[in-house]
């Protein structure tokens, strides 16, 4: 009979061969490629570390917030149709503030992973993608909220 004290208290249905990023290197993706961008990253990340799927719905949610808080800030900050610099740059904060709230979702499990002492995945080649494509439709969904307004 095994001992309740020796029992691992860490179990998850958590797929060990597919290795998940780092949380830190996802605020990088945000900044640089937005909300979408980090939402992307941040949902494929979870599903990696076997968040439960109500974690999921949370990091979409917040993704959708994001994009919203950031098209309310689009339009409260252009003139014209011309993006200042004040205007980019009130949307990075809210890509990263985005990403910062999807960090604590993913935490916990994060460190579950971190206890099996295995090595995270690079995210260059996923991050540069997301950055660029889902960055790209991004801009196009804002530029369409600018012009509609």
């Amino acid at each position: 009979m095994p001992d309740e004290l020796l029992r691992p208290t860490i179990s998850a249905d958590i797929d060990l061969s597919a290795r998940p990023w780092r949380l830190m290197s996802q605020a990088y993706v945000a900044f640089f490629g937005g909300v979408i961008a980090t939402t992307v990253i941040a949902v494929l990340n979870a599903r990696r570390l076997g968040v439960p799927v109500s974690g999921r719905r949370q990091l979409v949610l917040s993704g959708v917030m994001g994009l919203i808080l950031a098209a309310v800030a689009i339009v409260l900050l252009t003139d014209q149709v011309t993006a200042s610099s004040g205007t980019r740059l009130a949307i990075r904060v809210v890509a990263v503030l985005t990403c910062l709230f999807q960090l604590r979702i993913q935490q916990p499990m994060d460190r579950a992973f971190q206890l099996r002492g295995t090595e995270y995945k690079s995210l260059w080649g996923p991050g540069i993608a997301a950055v660029v494509g889902c960055g790209l439709l991004e801009v196009g969904l804002l530029a369409l909220v600018v012009t509609a307004v």
